[in-house]
């Protein structure tokens, strides 16, 4: 991909508020913070917020790729943003130590707005483009999380458009060649030793023209209107995480793959179950004779169907157990179940418990074994 003019004036980092050592993982985290807060849905009618929404895809569209990124940076290594003051008159230095033959003949291209063929050949038009990422939200219950489920979201975002179906053109008529470039996208300009090529004027690059409009999409090929996605949520996904379906974000531009759809997970906690990691969490309460004697206690599970825990003599209160295999299943392994006990002290006694509790009392040398012991006297 040849690297645009812009890239000389924008400074892309910047753009996004991330230093230009900044890893992939750090780019994507600050471009989906900023779309979430510029999203025009979140935005309406604020043109500002519309405005920087759009130029920070565009910088996420450079540095998200890891290609495109590379070459911004050699065009910014070359030249100076903005035909900044780096020497020479004009602003600009070039050192032909940093560029071979083929890297000049580019960089004066992107200098002028246009791009070089050497000997004359290669055309150089606007090229496919891929549609820019779209994020989403969606809320789950904490059972469905856990299993995975295919749920549809309702979207309104930039898509195809319904009339024309992305040609731009009316129903019943097609895009025509532009007679000024012959289809190309550009124009030639012989220049020496280069040949510059500058985007047709006529078709903007396309090489196409669009003489009847769609009046829906009024010849851009994109509506923003209602859809539906149907997603496949993966078992085990957990709260906050994002998924990415491709190709359901927005649609490219002059044949370019459509964007992907990030969707941000929210998972409503579980009246009962808590979780850590894969592993599902739930307290059960147990009675002082079976922590003191030991015996089996039931215990919940997610899919409905209650296990037995077997507790040992002497359990304590607060005390974990693990049931295997009763947690959350992903596709390498399913979690655990780890019970908490909470042993119940009761608040009513009949005569008989009070006098089994006094007897015990006594025969470990209790408070109640001395209480019992002063009021017999």
């Amino acid at each position: 991909m040849a690297a645009q003019r812009e890239w000389f004036e924008k400074d892309y980092y910047k753009e996004l508020g991330v230093a230009d050592t900044a890893s992939a993982k750090e780019i994507t985290k600050a471009y989906r913070k900023l779309a979430r807060e510029l999203h025009p849905d979140k935005n309406p009618g604020n043109a500002a917020a519309e405005e920087r929404f759009k130029a920070v895809s565009a910088a996420y569209d450079v540095l998200g790729d890891d290609a495109k990124r590379a070459e911004y940076d050699e065009v910014r290594r070359l030249g100076p943003v903005g035909g900044g003051a780096r020497g020479g008159p004009g602003g600009f230095t070039f050192n032909m130590d940093d560029a071979n033959a083929s890297g000049l003949g580019d960089l004066l291209g992107q200098m002028f707005g246009r791009r070089t063929n050497r000997g004359g050949t290669g055309p150089a038009g606007a090229g496919p483009r891929r549609g820019a990422d779209i994020e989403a939200e969606l809320t789950l219950d904490f059972v469905d999380a856990a299993r995975g489920m295919t749920t549809t979201l309702h979207l309104t975002s930039d898509a195809q458009c319904s009339t024309c179906h992305g040609s731009g053109a009316r129903p019943g008529t097609t895009p025509k060649l532009c007679p000024q470039c012959g289809g190309r996208g550009v124009i030639d300009d012989n220049q020496g030793m280069f040949s510059f090529s500058t985007p047709c004027r006529r078709c903007a690059g396309a090489g196409t023209v669009i003489e009847d409009p769609c009046p829906t999409c009024s010849g851009s090929g994109v509506e923003r209107r209602p859809r539906e996605v149907q997603a496949r949520i993966p078992a085990g996904v957990s709260d906050g995480q994002t998924i990415r379906l491709k190709g359901r974000g927005a649609p490219g531009r002059n044949g370019g793959p459509a964007g992907d759809l990030l969707v941000q997970l929210h998972v409503a906690p579980h009246p009962r179950f808590g979780r850590t990691g894969n592993d599902l969490t739930v307290r059960v309460p147990i009675s002082f004779t079976d922590a003191a004697l030991g015996g089996e206690v039931t215990v919940p599970t997610l899919d409905g169907a209650p296990v037995k825990l077997r507790i040992k003599p002497g359990t304590q209160s607060g005390s974990r157990h693990r049931v295997k295999g009763k947690g959350i299943p992903t596709k390498k392994s399913t979690g655990d179940l780890i019970v908490t006990v909470d042993v119940v002290v009761p608040t009513r006694l009949s005569d008989a418990e009070r006098e089994a509790i006094e007897q015990l009392a006594a025969a470990t040398g209790g408070v109640s074994a001395a209480a019992g012991s002063e009021a017999a006297s």
